[in-house]
């Protein structure tokens, strides 16, 4: 079922949001971070809450070589940033969760934990 906005543009009617299209808009912002080198598992997931509210879920693999808090925080404000410009939606909770580190941005070995 599509995501429908509580918001009218104009007297002719609102804005509705396909499915894939906050998932996209987050995707896209998680990977312009540099430091995560891939999605992983689900990748990410979003609830809407009230019509306007996007609680938000991240699963991500990071480079051994940065610290992953600093990672983790630069997605969280990423995605507000994009989902808040993009579409009508506020940010509730955004949860990143690290689900694995990998050692050579040239290889795929990645150690899940």
């Amino acid at each position: 079922m599509p995501l429908r906005s509580r918001y009218n543009t104009n007297s002719t009617g609102g804005v509705t949001y396909g499915n894939k299209v906050l998932l996209s808009i987050i995707t896209h912002a998680v990977r312009e971070i540099s430091g995560v080198s891939s999605l992983a598992g689900k990748g990410a997931r979003a609830d809407i809450f009230d019509g306007k509210t996007a609680n938000i879920d991240v699963f991500i693999n990071v480079e051994v070589k940065v610290c992953c808090t600093d990672v983790a925080y630069r997605v969280q404000e990423n995605i507000k940033n994009a989902v808040e410009t993009m579409t009508e939606y506020k940010t509730g909770v955004i949860n990143i969760n690290i689900m694995g580190l990998t050692f050579d941005e040239y290889e795929e070995q990645t150690i899940q934990l």
